[in-house]
């Protein structure tokens, strides 16, 4: 992280197993932490750290296949768009809470979360995209 005022880095949290370049997906300010709990997602993961960059919560996130992009959601949710499926995970412990697989592999893109829907995209070529929204909360989704 660079600070902008003072132009200093620091490493907020550096992973022991990765050798190469890190993909920065999101920091999400853990609810009730008063900002001081993080979780932060890069490539295939996320580890909860303090704001001082040390583990808070003996807890690795691990999607079931490398996301694409990743968003925290007002549901107290996590999700991870992968080219295969959707997963919905708890913030607070990682938990699967739920995946939606897609009919065709395709690269989606978060794009906002508005009321009960989330949007995202999928580039398909070129400069063309498709928008899509998720309803949240509604039972008996099935694949889309």
């Amino acid at each position: 992280a660079v600070d902008l005022d003072s132009a200093s880095v620091y490493d907020v949290y550096l992973p022991k197993h990765t050798q190469g370049a890190i993909a920065p997906h999101c920091i999400v300010v853990l609810p009730n932490s008063n900002g001081l709990q993080l979780l932060l997602c890069f490539d295939n993961e996320g580890v909860y750290v303090n704001t001082y960059g040390k583990t808070s919560k003996n807890i690795l996130l691990q999607w079931g296949e490398m996301p694409t992009s990743v968003a925290y959601i007002g549901t107290g949710q996590i999700m991870g768009w992968g080219n295969k499926a959707i997963e919905i995970r708890s913030v607070e412990t990682g938990h699967l809470d739920g995946v939606f697989m897609h009919k065709k592999a395709q690269r989606l893109k978060f794009l906002c979360e508005r009321n009960d829907k989330v949007f995202f995209s999928s580039a398909k070529g070129g400069s063309c995209c498709q928008i899509y929204f998720m309803t949240l909360n509604k039972p008996g989704m099935a694949n889309w």
